[in-house]
């Protein structure tokens, strides 16, 4: 199952309402089928250029990774010569930075991603965050502890690697 541009839609505009409420900088926000099929994309008035690079880069990487890029961040900050091949083979599209994450069905599947950018990575990660929950949707987080297929591994020193 994928996404469907009414949820696509509803993530969205969750995100750039909260983004007004919040006072943001300017956002843009794009949600993804698996596969990282652009689905829908809005950029406010005022987003600077390369905005799309970014929130895509962000959904790519947590597709790419089966987590969230905020965690794909900290991968590539323990290990820059992974994360630096899979940036390399991606042709430049992963982008390692917060604000990307997995969007799960009520079963666990996931069926998208989103991507947010514009204002600072935690609060591109929190308004994410809001977006899929707004649309009745789940995080990877939603799944913790539910079996190996939603395991998240954050780091390497918290598994002993």
């Amino acid at each position: 199952m994928s996404i469907t541009l009414d949820q696509a839609n509803r993530i969205i505009a969750a995100i750039l309402n909260r983004a007004v409420e919040l006072n943001c900088r300017p956002i843009s926000a794009v949600v993804v089928e698996p596969g990282c099929v652009v689905k829908a994309f809005q950029k406010e008035d005022g987003a600077s250029m390369v905005r799309f690079e970014m929130a895509y880069g962000k959904c790519y990487a947590a597709l790419a990774l089966g987590r969230d890029s905020s965690l794909v961040k900290v991968r590539h900050e323990e290990s820059p010569s992974f994360t630096g091949f899979l940036i390399k083979t991606s042709d430049d599209k992963l982008f390692p930075e917060g604000g990307g994450m997995q969007i799960r069905d009520s079963d666990g599947e996931v069926i998208g991603a989103v991507g947010v950018t514009g204002d600072t990575e935690k609060v591109d990660q929190e308004l994410a965050l809001h977006g899929i929950r707004s649309a009745g949707l789940k995080t990877d987080a939603d799944f913790e502890g539910k079996g190996r297929k939603f395991a998240i591994r954050r780091t390497k020193a918290e598994d002993g690697r």
